[in-house]
């Protein structure tokens, strides 16, 4: 395979960090945590042997040279010819063969750089580095007072006000599908509620091919231009161009050609379930996301060669005994774990997910699922896990008080990456004599007064008082501390992410739809 003959090349496309300073001081809550920052190295838990991920790429490579892709009747089709991909025009089918595919691989970019509006958000993906965010998409919210509605657009400004002070979520996806706008106001309407709520990066997705000119223009007004934005990409796409099993959506994919076009950084998202849309056996799940995936990588880079783009993974399952989406399961975590492991042997930056619980509300099943998966994606190096946050009924709703619970069981989760430091110092041999030897005691001892703040996690949520002192203090429940969380930030956190001149100039210029008061404290 070409991915091993360039195991000593390095490729890169808008990397490194070129970000100034904010343009404002941060506040306390969005401080690095220095315990598990972001960008911690994965990559220990393998399930996939070694020897096992090449055949997995060469039977997808198969799949691709004897099934091939349904691609209809498109300008896509004839980008696939020109590049001597034989066609079958009855069938509809692009058969793509391994050196075009080798070429695809040769051509791709290793790390991308996703930017932050201020440089301590930055993404760096690539190899095993590790980052945790929200997803997309859901339709209903969990709201504060317990009820469950549709989503709207204020619902993006709102969940994106509490993630900015959420540091173990890295950065912001758009969560919800705003129910209350028409199809042609949404996509721009989408990007400019979540940046004008954080400085993280953001992902959303577009409807229409023709808004994504829009939403460029809107990103270039907020990076300072197009030569800023080029360098330091803040907004980001989501694409799912495939409908599984390996067959090209046409409406969608001419939404990426227009993302490629305007030179924007893409996840080429598929998401095959396992005994529906898939292969019932977990291996040939892989190899069918791996073939769709190979496709994907070999048409963006025949469109635009070394296009910042991730290999947007996000296998499932059907239960089945009823054919139900199944987004917590063991599976889903082997499945995603392993595609991390299939990314970094062909070297190209991954975008998966995890946090998808079956639950239908913020309770123990919500706690256990979120852990399992996140926990297996995250150790095996995965790069940008989307979905890690808020989510629950496998994809169709979130809850408010969901984002500030599993902000702590990501930053948990970073914090096992991170690991233990083993050192002279670290290996305490002197304090142990010291302390066995002298009337003082480890807690009390200069080398724990010194680590506290840097060897151990503090979880801002999970309650480790006693029993005693948990009563007193109103015998919450975690769900009942993170609404009452929840419900302060959302009173009190109004970050100016986007500055009043840029916003009058945004709005003259774009449909916006989000209120201007919507967006300031009551008075």
């Amino acid at each position: 395979m070409a991915a091993e003959r360039r195991a000593g090349g390095r490729r890169t496309r808008a990397g490194g960090r070129q970000g100034a300073a904010s343009r404002r001081q941060r506040s306390a809550e969005r401080t690095v945590d220095p315990v598990a920052p972001a960008g911690l190295a994965g990559g220990t838990y393998r399930p996939l042997r070694e020897a096992d991920i090449p055949r997995i790429v060469d039977a997808a490579i198969e799949v691709l040279e004897r099934t091939g892709i349904e691609v209809a009747p498109s300008p896509c089709r004839e980008v696939f010819r020109a590049a001597g991909c034989r066609i079958d025009e009855d069938a509809n089918r692009v058969y793509i063969g391994q050196k075009l595919i080798e070429q695809g691989l040769e051509t791709t970019v290793s790390e991308v750089l996703l930017a932050g509006r201020n440089a301590d958000h930055d993404l760096h993906l690539g190899g095993r580095r590790v980052y945790m965010g929200t997803g997309g998409q859901a339709v209903k919210i969990l709201d504060l007072d317990g009820r469950v509605r549709e989503t709207r657009l204020a619902d993006n400004y709102d969940i994106g006000r509490l993630c900015d002070t959420l540091e173990h979520i890295h950065f912001y996806m758009r969560p919800v599908v705003p129910r209350d706008l028409p199809n042609e106001q949404i996509d721009i309407n989408q990007f400019y509620a979540c940046l004008a709520a954080t400085e993280k990066h953001v992902m959303a997705n577009a409807y229409l091919p023709e808004k994504v000119a829009e939403q460029r223009a809107m990103a270039e007004i907020l990076a300072g231009g197009p030569e800023s934005l080029d360098r330091r990409p803040i907004i980001s796409y989501s694409n799912c161009w495939t409908v599984s099993p390996l067959r090209y959506a046409t409406e969608t994919v001419e939404i990426l050609d227009q993302i490629v076009a305007h030179k924007l950084p893409v996840a080429i998202s598929s998401a095959p379930q396992a005994g529906a849309t898939s292969p019932a056996a977990l291996a040939g799940t892989l190899v069918q996301i791996t073939a769709e995936q190979l496709s994907g990588i070999v048409y963006v880079n025949l469109l635009n060669p070394g296009h910042p783009l991730m290999m947007g993974c996000v296998p499932a399952q059907a239960d089945l005994r009823s054919g139900a989406f199944v987004g917590g399961s063991a599976e889903f975590a082997l499945l995603h774990a392993a595609c991390a492991q299939i990314a970094q042997h062909v070297r190209i930056p991954i975008y998966n997910s995890s946090g998808i619980s079956d639950a239908k509300v913020p309770d123990a099943q919500a706690g256990a699922e979120k852990a399992i998966t996140g926990l297996a994606a995250a150790l095996a190096g995965s790069n940008y896990i989307h979905h890690s946050a808020g989510f629950l009924e496998s994809l169709l709703t979130v809850a408010y008080e969901q984002f500030v619970i599993d902000n702590d069981v990501n930053g948990g989760i970073m914090r096992m990456l991170k690991g233990i430091e083993v050192s002279a110092d670290s290996l305490s041999v002197a304090v142990i004599d010291e302390v066995c030897k002298g009337p003082g005691h480890f807690l009390g001892h200069a080398q724990t007064l010194a680590l506290m703040n840097s060897e151990y996690l503090y979880p801002s949520l999970l309650d480790r008082d006693n029993r005693d002192d948990w009563e007193l203090k109103g015998g919450r429940d975690i769900r009942e501390a993170a609404r009452e969380r929840a419900r302060k930030v959302l009173a009190e956190h109004w970050p100016e992410a986007i500055s009043p001149d840029l916003d009058a100039e945004i709005r003259r210029r774009f449909d916006i739809q989000l209120p201007a008061q919507a967006m300031r404290p009551a008075a």
